[in-house]
């Protein structure tokens, strides 16, 4: 590793007397007067340019996030078949609506058939040529790799028969 003999900035020859002079991580390019006078002696000009370089970098980043643009609003939108009201919500109709909903679950557990336990399948042409077996919520609605192609079954095989 290069070492200088003689000082940058006096030209005075450098001696390295101690241990501590063969053990740097950089090496001296000064002699001990004019290290102290430009301030590059040791520990503190190490510490003065980390010093230095830590408070230009966090200046910039803090600078940079108050620059930074608000981020654009929240648009949750729903499909144009969405069986979902866009009215705003009233939770005492909600309440009484399912009270219904549960009388009516039992009489249609009791006659043995359910809607909500109904489930239909995609249908739609695979490349193997077979029907798509990926679950939908309605008859007739595809998948998401299938949406816009027909089902090669009729309407009456779409729906999963529950054991």
């Amino acid at each position: 590793m290069y070492r200088p003999n003689f000082c940058a900035e006096c030209g005075e020859r450098l001696t390295r007397r101690d241990w501590r002079a063969r053990i740097q991580f950089w090496a001296k390019a000064w002699c001990d007067d004019c290290a102290r006078r430009l301030g590059q002696y040791g520990f503190a000009g190490v510490a003065r340019s980390t010093a230095i370089i830590s408070i230009i970098a966090i200046s910039a980043f803090a600078f940079g996030r108050c620059l930074r643009p608000a981020p654009p609003p929240l648009i949750i939108s729903r499909a144009a078949n969405s069986p979902l009201s866009d009215l705003p919500v009233n939770f005492n109709d909600a309440a009484r609506s399912t009270n219904r909903k549960q009388g009516e679950s039992r009489s249609q557990d009791v006659a043995g058939v359910d809607r909500e336990d109904a489930a239909y399948i995609c249908g739609a042409r695979t490349r193997k040529g077979t029907p798509c077996r990926r679950r939908v919520h309605a008859a007739g609605d595809r998948c998401f790799q299938h949406k816009g192609m027909p089902a090669i079954l009729p309407l009456e095989k779409l729906e999963v028969k529950s054991k």
